[in-house]
């Protein structure tokens, strides 16, 4: 549920989402004693999460994949269609997981590993919790060039006609975005101002109506225009 603004003046609340207690006692731990963030609930499973949210408003959700009754993929496609959704980070074992991708294509601000440092979990809550991406570059080109090739034929159909809606600029910028540039070097490839690149993803996710600069880039990699060297399709 965030806003465009830092939450530099005021607490990230988070609800903690995974069917291991000792999993949940160790983020409660590590993400309840850091500054700035505040455990707003605890769930064990992706059942529990729709009146928990209502509940207690969080602006992040850490997300267990693998749960019993409702996985984390089905809770996080629930968020996502509620008017001003919390931000999902999923948790998972496994970077290049079919599941985390399709968490990222529903709309997941970024994805962690469990056997990351607790300070890195803990800047990633807080990342995402200020509009930020969680994935860096190089993760994100990993995953996409990882990402499941079924259904392919009639995802890059689909996405070559979404990204027709783009003016010529934005698509660049989409393009760029999805082999996976920062705002920065977007920028100096583009001869822009970084100022200009933000404007322009951000008429790009508006247009689109995505939630991040991952789905930008998966949709880019969908229609397949990172393929031998194609900008334009």
């Amino acid at each position: 549920m965030t806003d465009g603004h830092t939450f530099a003046d005021r607490t990230a609340r988070v609800l903690l989402v995974d069917d291991d207690p000792l999993v949940r006692a160790g983020l409660k731990l590590m993400l309840g004693g850091a500054p700035g963030i505040e455990i707003a609930g605890e769930a064990s499973d992706g059942s529990e999460v729709p009146p928990l949210v209502e509940r207690h408003r969080p602006d992040v959700v850490l997300m267990d994949i693998r749960m019993p009754d409702v996985d984390g993929l089905a809770a996080t496609e629930a968020l996502r269609r509620r008017p001003d959704p919390p931000e999902v980070i999923v948790l998972t074992t496994f970077d290049a997981d079919d599941h985390v991708l399709r968490a990222l294509r529903a709309g997941a601000a970024g994805f962690v590993l469990k056997d990351t440092p607790p300070a890195e979990i803990v800047e990633a809550v807080r990342r995402v919790a200020a509009g930020q991406p969680v994935l860096s570059p190089a993760v994100t080109r990993r995953l996409i060039a990882r990402a499941v090739t079924s259904g392919r034929d009639e995802r890059r159909e689909r996405a070559r006609h979404r990204l027709a809606e783009l003016a010529g600029r934005e698509r660049e910028i989409a393009v760029a975005v999805g082999r996976g540039g920062s705002n920065a070097e977007i920028a100096a490839e583009l001869y822009l101002s970084v100022p200009t690149v933000k404007a322009h993803v951000s008429r790009v996710l508006a247009r689109l109506g995505l939630n991040n600069r991952v789905q930008i880039a998966l949709l880019v990699h969908d229609a397949g225009l990172l393929e031998d060297g194609v900008r334009e399709g």
